[in-house]
């Protein structure tokens, strides 16, 4: 599809011919504006929109390391992918290494690593994995086994979300991008709409996010759409897991995405607008918007003198985790977690039998 040819214009049925970027039979429409495409142009629109996004808004610099969220899924291997290959074209000049989080779900999480394994021998990273036993003393099995299966994504959520912190801090990481895709993206900001939750939202549209001392996020999909991402998956035959996790089937941002892909069918640029529209919207001066700290306990981001993981945990270890989800005065009434906490020799705390690693000697922040 030869640079410089002209639009074609005209009402009616398409010919089936790719008539904007040359003569080649299109293959595809793309989800995002119905143009027709043959799948080399897919190929080169698609690539290029993302690599226009990520030097828009200077999500890197040259010479930084940046770990790759690796979940051996569709989006984690497509960026994986993207990211290699924009960073050799391009000259970014980056080093690019695959952070991977194992949960402990059998039968899902331990599968999709064999796939992040592969993934490591075909794009020639270096791949590291970091699992919740080791950080926390718990695994996702021995969670739902405690506390069924409500509200068990929001327990994997928060501790995945530190852990990849943690991990590329380890590594000592300068940035982490995650696949979270445009679809990702306006299905959070309706949670965060119908659950009147005004500080996520004013965060979820960012494309950058982290704040000072601690290591950022930047999502290169953000206007990137998920059928365009299983399309580009498909074509490119890409090495990726498609099993859905088990635990998430009653995952209340499944009732956002359902809704949200209805509205995409009546008129697809609707995910791009509801980004938008969280983009725009305004906060009232008058309205009390959470203060950014650290956790009194282990140093992380947190915006109150606990972080919601190490509340989670504390929770999980008393073999009362209902409590942990609740409002902050309920938690604090309850959650005292210093008092039985024993550091050992290893840098290691021991909590009611579980250990929960700890980072060498110091607090997270201190590794940033």
């Amino acid at each position: 599809c030869p640079k410089g040819t002209t639009v074609a214009s005209g009402k009616g049925k398409s010919s089936g011919i790719n008539a904007e970027y040359g003569g080649n039979k299109a293959i595809l429409k793309r989800p995002k504006n119905r143009k027709a495409l043959c799948k080399e142009c897919f190929y080169a629109v698609f690539e290029d929109e993302i690599h226009q996004t990520i030097v828009s808004n200077e999500l890197f610099s040259c010479g930084e390391t940046i770990a790759i969220g690796a979940s051996g899924g569709k989006d984690s291997t497509v960026l994986a992918h993207i990211m290699k290959t924009l960073n050799d074209r391009h000259n970014y000049g980056l080093n690019l290494v695959l952070l991977s989080i194992d949960e402990g779900i059998s039968g899902y999480r331990d599968d999709s690593l064999e796939t992040v394994k592969r993934n490591q021998i075909q794009y020639s990273l270096p791949l590291t994995i970091l699992s919740y036993q080791e950080l926390y003393g718990w695994t996702m099995d021995a969670i739902v086994k405690q506390i069924g299966m409500k509200n068990n994504c929001t327990f994997c959520g928060v501790f995945r979300r530190q852990a990849l912190d943690r991990g590329a801090a380890m590594l000592k990481c300068d940035k982490i991008v995650t696949g979270h895709n445009a679809d990702d993206i306006a299905e959070t900001v309706i949670m965060n709409i119908l659950r009147g939750d005004i500080a996520r939202l004013g965060r979820c549209t960012s494309i950058s996010t982290g704040s000072e001392g601690m290591i950022s996020r930047c999502k290169p999909f953000k206007y990137t759409y998920e059928k365009e991402i299983v399309m580009y998956a498909h074509f490119k035959k890409l090495d990726y897991f498609t099993t859905e996790c088990i635990y998430s089937p009653n995952a209340y941002r499944g009732h956002a995405r359902t809704f949200l892909k209805d509205l995409e069918k009546i008129r697809p640029r609707a995910i791009l607008d509801i980004i938008k529209s969280g983009e725009d919207m305004a906060i009232k001066e008058e309205v009390k918007m959470p203060v950014q700290r650290t956790c009194q306990n282990c140093g992380y981001i947190s915006s109150s003198e606990l972080c919601k993981a190490c509340i989670m945990l504390d929770g999980l270890n008393k073999g009362k985790p209902e409590l942990s989800i609740g409002k902050n005065n309920k938690r604090k009434k309850i959650l005292k977690l210093t008092a039985d906490k024993v550091n050992d020799d290893t840098g290691q705390l021991k909590e009611n039998g579980h250990t929960r690693a700890n980072l060498p000697n110091q607090n997270i922040q201190e590794m940033f």
